[in-house]
């Protein structure tokens, strides 16, 4: 398994598990990252941060710090 970090500009993805705790944690779920959500990763910046995804319709931009938190396959 990866992180979403990891994942190359045109995958599709499906989160596995949600690290982290706390507040970090339910902003996550709060933006519709949960389990068994596909995600496609539409861009990555040149430096890696920060990763843009599309998750259940819309466009949502990811800081590579909490990139590292999703875990996918």
């Amino acid at each position: 398994m990866q992180t979403l970090k990891e994942t190359k500009c045109g995958q599709n993805v499906t989160v596995v598990k949600l690290e982290g705790s706390g507040a970090v944690k339910r902003r996550m779920m709060d933006m519709g990252i949960t389990k068994g959500t596909s995600i496609y990763v539409r861009k990555v910046a040149p430096l890696g941060d920060p990763v843009e995804i599309t998750i259940r319709g819309y466009e949502l931009s990811l800081r590579k710090h909490d990139a590292e938190n999703v875990i996918v396959e």
